[in-house]
């Protein structure tokens, strides 16, 4: 059986984590930023993926559905903040929102 070598999982875990790291960086746009930390997440998770085949354990696997029960918890609430500004500020702007400075 052809398999794809574990460096490649790795890899592309790292350029996904790159890029929900720059989304989180430079974008302003609190659901751009939502979106990006859940690609940080996911690609976690296909690290833990990757590592559970090529060791052989389970454990991996169920590391997975921690962080995804994790990141359903924070989308619930992170959805229901983001609404909760627009409804006050009617922006979803962070540079706008300085609501937490007084």
């Amino acid at each position: 059986m052809n398999s794809i070598p574990l460096e490649f999982y790795i890899i592309l875990s790292g350029i996904l984590f790159t890029i929900g790291a720059l989304g989180v960086v430079l974008r302003r746009n609190a659901i751009i930023i939502f979106m990006s930390i859940e690609i940080m997440l996911n690609s976690v998770n296909l690290s833990f993926v990757a590592f559970s085949r090529y060791l052989a354990d389970p454990a991996g696997q169920i590391f997975v559905f921690f962080v995804m029960a994790v990141a359903a918890a924070e989308s619930a609430v992170g959805l229901a903040i983001i609404i909760a500004l627009f409804k006050k500020k009617e922006t979803v702007y962070v540079d706008e929102v300085n609501s937490l400075k007084h």
